[in-house]
């Protein structure tokens, strides 16, 4: 049966907590569904909440609660200009903030730069997560070529305001981590709204995360968790091959959405949404505690 990807009417809201305001679109689960639990959605660089949009919808329909958010200096929610405050740590920080303002153990999926810092906050405190979902997210830096085009953002950023460095990132062509997965998800004037709200000193801090983040595979594979590594079937950002590897490594569950590049929760909402429901339905409930 084909899922409906229909979005459920939503509204952002602010989600307060420990560590600041976050904006957040929160969509319970379908009503008359058997409510199984929730998912915290964290994006990647220069992403936004809006880039689950379609996922909003089938998780509904399969029972789940999802929670996007917009994280420290990103779009909606608000951040210094102290390029220090966007360590990964604090980043995770954050996300262990907001857990603990939903209330509740989640499932936790990371997009991109999201899954480093998914994958930083469960280092620092699995307790709060029933499962961490990797979505095309790998193990280390990002692709060489993924890195130079990243370090040209940050070396416009340095001289060029927001709206220089937008009109330059258009001429160019957006490479995978500066467009961003929201085309057709409220269009270009989403993508032009979210990049003049991001702080700069966010893009230059976790720009360079990406082209200098360790391996920290091993260390999480000794996290008590269930591991789910989902991707494209192409990814120009972390080679599908090393993806694979990382699952592995992490004796993870393994999902390869067909058709799919960097973003399969914009290319491949349905199968994306899906591969996520799958992975929690067959978690037993004492997993990951």
């Amino acid at each position: 049966m084909t899922a409906d990807l229909t979005v459920p009417p939503y509204e952002t809201r602010r989600l307060p907590t420990a560590r600041g305001s976050f904006a957040v679109v929160d969509v319970p689960a379908a009503p008359g569904s058997d409510a199984k639990g929730t998912a915290l959605l964290l994006p990647g660089y220069t992403g936004s909440k809006e880039d689950f949009t379609l996922l909003h919808g089938p998780l509904a329909a399969r029972g789940y609660r999802s929670v996007a958010v917009d994280g420290r200096g990103q779009h909606e929610s608000d951040g210094p200009d102290d390029e220090s405050a966007y360590a990964l740590d604090e980043l995770a920080r954050d996300v262990l903030a907001q857990v603990a303002a939903l209330g509740e153990r989640v499932h936790l999926v990371g997009h991109s730069l999201g899954g480093l810092i998914a994958r930083r906050a469960v280092l620092l405190d699995h307790s709060p997560f029933r499962s961490l979902t990797l979505m095309a997210s790998g193990p280390a830096r990002i692709s060489v070529s993924q890195e130079q085009r990243v370090r040209l953002l940050r070396d416009a950023l340095a001289v060029m305001s927001m709206e220089e460095c937008w009109r330059a990132i258009l001429a160019m062509g957006p490479p995978e981590e500066v467009g961003g997965p929201a085309r057709g998800i409220g269009g270009p004037e989403l993508l032009r709204r979210r990049w003049l709200r991001t702080r700069p000193a966010q893009l230059l801090a976790t720009g360079r995360q990406l082209c200098t983040e360790p391996d920290l595979v091993d260390r999480l594979a000794a996290v008590p968790l269930p591991f789910h590594v989902l991707s494209g079937s192409r990814d120009d950002t972390w080679p599908v091959a090393d993806l694979d590897a990382m699952a592995r490594r992490l004796n993870a569950h393994r999902s390869v959405i067909e058709g799919a590049e960097h973003s399969p929760n914009a290319d491949r909402p349905e199968e994306t949404a899906r591969a996520l429901a799958d992975f929690w339905d067959g978690i037993e409930p004492s997993a990951g505690g």
